[in-house]
């Protein structure tokens, strides 16, 4: 596997919170298409305090910075559509390959 370099590694770093900050405000809009769905508000705030607790530990929420892990961590954040391959334009050429070869598996 390749090691994600500095130029890469900087990138993600910059692009990061802008990723996770888009993704918040998609669950943002589901949270309140939830509580305004028809139904009882205390059904609607039971599921709103699992979906929190549930979202919280995604890591288009939340996502610990190691750059040994980076590669897969992007990787994880394309499989899980926090950001698509399209978001990779500007990182290596080597960074988005390997990215294809972890989804591939």
């Amino acid at each position: 596997m390749v090691e994600i370099s500095k130029a890469d590694w900087k990138l993600f770093r910059e692009r990061i919170g802008n990723w996770q900050e888009r993704y918040m405000e998609k669950l943002s809009k589901e949270y309140v298409k939830l509580l305004t769905s028809p139904g009882n508000a205390s059904d609607h705030f039971w599921e709103l305090e699992k979906r929190i607790k549930q979202d919280k530990k995604h890591p288009g929420v939340l996502i610990e910075m190691n750059k040994g892990e980076a590669i897969w961590d992007i990787a994880i954040l394309v499989k899980k559509r926090v950001i698509t391959m399209d978001d990779l334009e500007g990182f290596s050429e080597d960074l988005i390959e390997a990215v294809k070869l972890i989804l591939s598996r």
